[in-house]
């Protein structure tokens, strides 16, 4: 049912400007094609599987078992997020100007000099602003932040 769902879809977001007589053969050309995808996609489902020790169809995914590469647990990825929202707070408590050269030098990677022109300030401003924010959100976010 997925695959004729999507059939569907494909055939009304690309030829819907078509005339219903051209749709019948479309709709079966773009069906049998995502047939054709859906099985070679779990033919190298099952040969994953079978290569995981894990061959059955009814029982536990072997896939689900395999570990994540960036070795996160649902745990990190929580006190990330976390992070990311008391992060979020604590930049649009600090003053404007504060702010945007936090952002521009830490997360954008601008330079001093870069970051001066983008500001529309002296390289000195520059550098003050940056401390200034470092400095507030160490303060804010000690329980959150390494």
């Amino acid at each position: 049912m997925d695959v004729v769902q999507d059939a569907m879809t494909q055939l009304v977001q690309r030829y819907a400007d078509k005339g219903p007589d051209h749709w019948p053969p479309l709709f079966h050309t773009i069906l049998q094609s995502r047939i054709r995808d859906w099985m070679r996609r779990e033919k190298v489902r099952r040969a994953v599987r079978a290569w995981l020790g894990g061959d059955q169809e009814d029982g536990p995914d072997p896939l689900e078992a395999v570990p994540d590469p960036r070795g996160g647990t649902p745990e990190d990825a929580l006190r990330q997020a976390q992070q990311a929202e008391a992060l979020r707070a604590a930049l649009a408590e600090l003053p404007y100007r504060q702010a945007q050269v936090f952002i521009l030098r830490a997360w954008e990677e601008l330079g001093v000099a870069e970051t001066a022109r983008a500001v529309g300030c002296s390289e000195g401003s520059v550098k003050t602003h940056y401390f200034r924010a470092v400095r507030a959100l160490r303060e804010r976010l000690g329980e959150h932040w390494p």
